[in-house]
């Protein structure tokens, strides 16, 4: 079992940065998991963030956060990073990390949702215009 818990949320303007961390813990730990971070905004569903294999070598991101958000990991400490640069109003929602049982996930199951298998409670992020 693997317990996940996200920090790092917050109110911030647009254009500001912000740098989510999700801490693992548990029997299994993250350092052989693939991780994703993903995101709902209210009244909509979980939508994909980012993603990143076991060792960082591959890593993968929604279109609408290339070039801004940095997916990065840290197996020495278990803990997977999120850092968010030239936010917008519309990357409002609560951020959640997610685990996978393998290593690696294939380009086209990265940002399935189902594709994870252990999730965190999420961390509140608000952009204000």
């Amino acid at each position: 079992q693997v317990q996940l818990v996200e920090s790092g949320g917050g109110l911030v303007q647009a254009g500001g940065s912000l740098r989510l961390s999700c801490a693992a813990s548990g029997r299994t730990f993250i350092s052989t998991n693939a991780m994703g971070w993903f995101r709902q905004a209210p009244g909509k569903e979980r939508d994909f963030v980012a993603a990143i294999s076991w060792n960082g070598g591959n890593t993968d991101y929604a279109d609408s956060v290339k070039g801004r958000f940095t997916i990065s990991r840290d197996n020495a400490v278990n803990t997977v990073y999120l850092q968010m640069n030239s936010l917008k109003p519309e990357d409002t929602g609560i951020y959640h990390c997610a685990a996978a049982r393998g290593r690696y996930l294939s380009p086209e199951r990265r940002s399935n949702a189902a594709s994870y298998d252990y999730w965190g409670q999420g961390t509140q992020v608000t952009v204000s215009v």
